[in-house]
């Protein structure tokens, strides 16, 4: 990465000195936990799971994959700060927990936002990027969940005063992002649809609370 180039090893190194850091570093509630050494981009990287966030100041990989979920990328590029969540409906019955709430849009956002801000972000400074939305199962057109997401994180962002500088929402793609959180660039792959089911079982199996066990080990996908 060109603003921490001492982050660098060469390809095929598993392990650095950032890493075991990040790895070490305590976890709030809802942050995401999954770090590993891309070698691909030759960074550190966490992986972001359906209910999580997370936010940094250098540039790592902050990656997801999304179905009909949506992950909001803020950041703030006075402060060069930024995040990514990861939610799967667009709000929850007051019964939820802090500890669950995550998967709901209005709690991913505040988490996120809060959080930002914690690092040194200004709300009237935040710019967002949207990815996800899409219907990627066919026959699930009647819950409209991926278009009841992107309305919904527009809508608050609008309510917000954040502006959205980019996205890629919607459709039937399945998608994988990729956040620099220091620089603010995102980047965005479409996956084949036939991924979506294995996208489904995962945000299933978020939704009933358990971590899911596919995105372990080296199941990550490249660009």
């Amino acid at each position: 990465m060109p603003h921490h180039a001492s982050h660098r090893h060469p390809p095929g190194a598993t392990t650095t000195p950032r890493l075991k850091q990040l790895k070490a570093a305590s976890r709030r509630p809802g942050e995401a936990s999954f770090f590993w050494y891309e070698p691909q981009f030759q960074c550190e990287a966490v992986k972001v799971l359906p209910g999580e966030y997370f936010v940094h100041e250098e540039d790592l990989l902050i990656m997801t994959t999304l179905g009909s979920c949506i992950a909001a990328c803020l950041w703030d590029r006075n402060a060069r700060v930024g995040g990514l969540n990861h939610f799967m409906l667009p709000e929850g019955s007051g019964q939820d927990s802090a500890s669950t709430g995550g998967r709901y849009g209005s709690y991913a956002m505040e988490l996120l936002i809060n959080e930002l801000l914690k690092r040194g972000a200004t709300r009237s400074t935040l710019e967002a990027k949207v990815f996800g939305g899409g219907q990627v199962i066919a026959g699930m057109a009647t819950m409209n969940v991926g278009e009841r997401n992107t309305r919904f994180v527009l809508d608050y962002l609008q309510t917000e005063h954040i502006p959205v500088v980019s996205k890629d929402v919607l459709d039937i793609y399945p998608r994988k992002v990729c956040f620099l959180p220091a620089s603010g660039k995102a980047m965005v792959k479409r996956l084949a649809p036939t991924q979506a089911a294995a996208l489904l079982a995962q945000e299933r199996a978020a939704a009933q609370r358990v971590t899911p066990t596919a995105t372990a080990g080296g199941s990550v996908d490249l660009f």
